[in-house]
C-alpha cells in the first residue's frame, strides 16, 4: 500500500533538519515554495507534513514569523545522588540535574488542601480521606518550563509552618530540608518511571509538541521511621532530553 503523501513529504523534511540542512531556528520554505519542491502537491498535503513535524517539536509556526526548526533542548542528566545533601549550597535536586545556579531558578506554584483519594492513599500508605497539602509545580531553567509535578505532604506535618506557605518556595535544599524543619529525618527516596505521550495539559505547559514523549514518575520520601512523608505524583520531564543514571555497585 503506497505511503500517504504527506507522510513522505514530512519524513524528506525530518532528514533535512536531522541532516543539519535547517538548523535551529532556521525558516522552512513557504507553503507555496513546498508545494513546487515536492512536485506541484496541495497546500493540504503539506500543511499536514508540517503539522506532523510540529506535534513531534521539530518545527513552530509564529504569527508574521513563519515555520522554523525549533531550538533542540540540552539533555539533562539525572544521577542516582541527586538528593543528597550539598552542605552550604543554596541548591535543590532540580537545580542540580539542570546544572544552573539559583538565579537562573523559578518556580510556579499552587498549593490547595485536599483529601487523598484511593490511588494517593495508596501510594501515600494513608487512610482514604486523609488531609493533604497538594502542591502544584512548575520548574523554569531561564524562563524555560521543563518539569512539572505535584507534590503531596500530610496536612497534620505541615500545618501552621512554614513549609505549608507558598511564599517559602522554592527552599534551598529542597523537600528533604524542608521536612528537617520539622524534625522528619528522610533516609530513603523511592522513584518508579514511566514513558508516554503527553497530554494537552502537560503539552502546554512544558511548550512542547503532542508528539513528543513524556517521562511520569512517582517519588516518595520516606522517614527513618519507615512512614511516607512526602510523595510526588506524578513529576513530568520531556522524555527525548531526559537521561536518567543510574550506578549499581555490584559485590565480587
Amino acid at each position: 500500500m503506497a505511503q500517504p503523501e504527506y507522510l513522505r513529504i514530512a519524513a524528506d523534511l525530518r532528514r533535512r533538519i536531522s541532516a543539519g540542512e535547517f538548523g535551529p531556528g532556521d525558516q522552512i520554505p513557504t507553503l507555496p515554495a513546498l508545494c513546487h519542491e515536492y512536485g506541484d502537491v496541495s497546500q493540504t498535503t503539506i500543511r499536514n507534513a508540517l503539522r506532523l513535524l510540529a506535534n513531534e517539536g521539530l518545527i513552530e509556526t509564529r504569527a508574521r514569523a513563519g515555520t522554523r526548526v525549533r531550538p533542540r533542548p540540552p539533555v539533562h542528566r539525572m544521577a542516582a545522588d541527586r538528593y543528597r545533601a550539598t552542605p552550604g549550597a543554596k541548591s535543590t535536586p532540580y537545580t542540580r540535574d539542570q546544572g544552573i545556579g539559583w538565579l537562573e531558578y523559578r518556580l510556579d506554584k499552587r498549593f490547595e488542601r485536599v483529601q487523598a483519594d484511593a490511588e494517593l492513599a495508596g501510594l501515600f500508605e494513608c487512610e482514604i480521606g486523609e488531609r493533604l497539602l497538594a502542591r502544584h509545580f512548575v520548574f523554569h531553567d531561564n524562563d524555560q518550563p521543563t518539569q512539572m509535578s505535584t507534590s503531596y505532604v500530610r496536612w497534620s506535618d505541615v500545618a501552621g509552618t512554614p513549609v505549608a506557605d507558598p511564599i517559602n518556595e522554592p527552599w534551598p535544599g529542597g523537600t528533604r530540608a524542608q521536612l528537617a524543619t520539622l524534625g522528619i529525618r528522610v533516609t530513603a527516596v523511592m522513584e518508579s518511571f514511566t514513558a508516554g505521550m503527553p497530554t494537552e495539559l502537560e503539552a502546554a505547559t512544558l511548550r512542547i509538541g503532542t508528539g513528543v514523549p513524556v517521562l511520569r514518575y512517582t517519588r516518595k520520601h520516606i522517614a527513618d521511621t519507615g512512614r511516607v512523608v512526602e510523595l510526588a505524583h506524578p513529576i513530568v520531564r520531556r522524555g527525548d532530553t531526559t537521561v536518567v543514571d543510574f550506578r549499581i555497585e555490584l559485590d565480587d
